[in-house]
């Protein structure tokens, strides 16, 4: 296992992980089609994250040529837009953004202003290169730099997103270490000979017996504490 003293760069994965991706898209959900009940929102929710997941999957699989996430979050957008009845063009076209207006959980901000300064940090994000920078001012979360998986032109957890990663770290893989939320991000990380630090967050993809991450902390405190000990 690797040694925390070793760790030279910290990369953080953002939606999920840094900001609470469901309860933003629900709010703007539930703030364009206000008259919906909270069933009909959370199914409104669904339909938005599982066309996410699957352009985003055929991507991957080369049967769609890369769009980036404003793309697909407008396609995503319009669906519920049509589920719901809602027609107002500005309406619509508010809700396409809401991927860029998501709330940083409790313990991000400081936690990353306390990693900053020991350490270079980086998020890798399968938001866009526009959509990133605007959630990192709405969110206040603090970055020496910011990569989207946009300059790969991929999604994670394509290999090509984490060596962006690993190539501005500008140091051995070993000495990076990558933190998110979803055991599927960490997976692919660690092929990419990563160190990975799991983090519980509410939603998240937890990790499973055979998973063997380097870190697991209930909270973004805790690693920070862990990271910064001595």
């Amino acid at each position: 296992m690797a040694e925390i003293r070793d760790i030279e760069v910290v990369v953080f994965d953002v939606l999920g992980t840094l900001v609470d991706e469901p309860s933003g898209l629900r709010a703007a959900i539930r703030d364009a089609v206000p008259a919906s009940d909270d069933a009909t929102v959370d199914e409104l929710l669904a339909s938005w994250l599982e066309h996410v997941e699957l352009e985003q999957q055929r991507i991957a699989e080369g049967h769609r040529a890369y769009a980036n996430s404003e793309i697909i979050d407008g396609e995503a957008a319009r669906l519920v837009a049509d589920s719901a009845g809602l027609t107002d063009p500005a309406a619509i076209a508010r809700l396409a953004t809401a991927g860029q207006r998501l709330p940083p959980w409790g313990d991000t901000v400081a936690g990353l202003e306390r990693l900053a300064k020991h350490f270079a940090v980086l998020g890798l994000s399968n938001a866009s290169r526009t959509a990133l920078m605007r959630l990192s001012a709405h969110a206040g979360l603090r970055w020496h730099q910011a990569l989207p998986g946009e300059a790969a032109l991929a999604y994670k957890p394509a290999p090509e997103v984490y060596r962006l990663a690993i190539d501005t770290a500008g140091c051995p893989p070993e000495r990076v270490l990558m933190v998110a939320a979803h055991a599927w991000d960490l997976r692919a990380a660690q092929a990419a000979g990563m160190r990975t630090a799991y983090v519980h967050r509410p939603g998240g993809d937890p990790p499973t017996s055979s998973d063997t991450f380097d870190w697991r902390f209930d909270d973004l405190d805790d690693l920070t504490t862990a990271l910064t000990a001595g």
